[in-house]
């Protein structure tokens, strides 16, 4: 059965999921829909230069009054969301044949909301992915598939993505039959449910006398999306785009420059001497 799908995209990797499904499963995606500007992921004309030439887009704000009649003239048989920060209003949720799904960078019902890498953040050594029924509150709706799967052993940013990339795709392919089979899925619990709010400032400030797993695992879940992971060193804030465990042996104090590098640092922490590298 060939699907006609309507994506909702705000970030370049959200649509790849959906476009490399369709075209590995032989479906037409119809439309992506997008953001002017997202406050998230910066303004949308860079994810649409990055589209394929025979891409049909459509870049609104007004999801009700322009991409709900736009939508419902394409008579798509799924709407498909991956890193679409906005409310589905219900107008959209009630055109597509099966039905209206999400993909989510957690292990629902837990790290609900805008920053599902605060899981890892806060300690999880877990990567969760969830797809599941669109609702009409943000990352609530039944649960049609889910993997989980050990940290990368490349815990940086880029890993923690080629991670969540792996695990959407597998959600992707069991869920969309389990949709247009009709099937319900399995509703969240609500007493497991967790939120996820964005980093404040504070938080994207590394401690680097921690254990360096504990700055790796916070350093990667920064920069997910981009480089916001920050460390003070040599009297200033520089933003850190990767860590790596160094072999340099040291008895130096916790959070002490042990080398500088061209582009960063070797630095002690509470356990192991770690590289930083400078963005």
């Amino acid at each position: 059965m060939t699907l006609r799908i309507v994506g909702l995209n705000a970030f370049l990797p959200g649509f790849r999921l959906v476009h490399d499904f369709a075209e590995q499963n032989g479906h037409e995606l119809v439309l992506v829909v997008t953001l002017p500007e997202t406050g998230r992921y910066g303004a949308a004309d860079p994810m649409v230069a990055g589209l394929p030439d025979d891409t049909n887009v459509l870049i609104t704000r007004k999801l009700r009054a322009v991409a709900a009649p736009v939508i419902a003239a394409l008579q798509p048989d799924v709407v498909i969301s991956a890193a679409f920060p906005r409310l589905i209003p219900d107008e959209i949720l009630e055109i597509p044949k099966y039905g209206a799904i999400n993909c989510h960078p957690s292990p629902l019902p837990a790290g609900r909301g805008p920053t599902p890498q605060r899981l890892i953040y806060e300690g999880d050594e877990r990567v969760g992915a969830t797809v599941h029924r669109t609702a009409s509150e943000f990352d609530t709706g039944a649960i049609l598939a889910q993997r989980i799967a050990p940290l990368p052993e490349d815990l940086n940013g880029t890993g923690l993505m080629q991670s969540w990339g792996t695990l959407l795709r597998e959600c992707l392919a069991e869920a969309v039959p389990r949709l247009v089979a009709g099937d319900p899925g399995e509703p969240q619990d609500p007493a497991l449910a967790s939120e996820a709010p964005f980093f404040t400032d504070a938080e994207r400030l590394l401690d680097l006398t921690e254990p360096s797993r504990v700055i790796r695992r916070k350093c990667a879940a920064l920069n997910v999306t981009s480089a916001s992971a920050q460390a003070d060193l040599d009297g200033a804030t520089h933003l850190i785009t990767r860590t790596d465990l160094s072999s340099a042996a040291t008895d130096a104090a916790p959070g002490t420059v042990v080398e500088r590098h061209d582009d960063g640092w070797t630095v002690q922490t509470a356990d192991h001497a770690l590289r930083l590298t400078r963005g």
